[in-house]
């Protein structure tokens, strides 16, 4: 037994002596203190100004979640036309993960950094907001389309899964390719 070992069976022993009103804060923080000390030289030091993620780098990782999403598509797309259904399967339900992850990180960003506004002028103006604005209502349809297409794979009823998902797929990866679009208009060209 090493040290630290034989001081917490000792201050084990005296927790059940010990009649002590703060008894309890006491071992509390000693136990703490113990693992504190134990812990602390394994534990890689980031300092207290580094960060891991900012609000404002959100965008970025939302192109990648987009550009993530739509290579899974694409594959498993491939995959289901190879007949390799074990790995369609896989490749489809990360891309809907990803999809997830996305909304989460989306939500996130425009709930603390609200929109930021186009402001480039000319041609570009109505391209940005054709697809801006196809993105936004088929990413509201897409959402119901692609719960049922897997709720439709899940319950095994592949036929009309077949069917329904020729509707799916080319919506998903559009909003997917558009979404990283409007990324790279927005963040990249202003």
């Amino acid at each position: 037994m090493n040290r630290t070992t034989t001081n917490l069976s000792v201050c084990s022993r005296a927790i059940l002596r010990c009649t002590h009103p703060n008894a309890k804060c006491i071992i509390a923080r000693y136990y703490r203190n113990i693992l504190s000390n134990f812990i602390k030289p394994h534990l890689p030091d980031l300092g207290k100004e580094e960060k891991l993620l900012e609000i404002s780098d959100l965008p970025t990782v939302n192109a990648t979640l987009n550009t993530i999403s739509g290579i899974l598509l694409t594959i498993g797309y491939i995959l289901i036309r190879q007949r390799k259904i074990t790995a369609h399967k896989n490749c489809m339900l990360a891309a809907f993960g990803v999809s997830v992850l996305f909304l989460v990180s989306y939500v996130i960003y425009h709930y603390h950094a609200g929109s930021k506004p186009f402001t480039q002028q000319g041609w570009i103006r109505p391209v940005y907001f054709a697809i801006l604005i196809s993105h936004i209502l088929l990413a509201f349809v897409i959402v119901p389309l692609a719960l049922r297409t897997l709720y439709l794979a899940w319950r095994e009823r592949f036929d009309a899964h077949r069917r329904i998902a020729k509707i799916t797929f080319p919506i998903w990866l559009y909003v997917s390719v558009t979404g990283v679009i409007i990324y790279l208009m927005l963040y990249q060209l202003s």
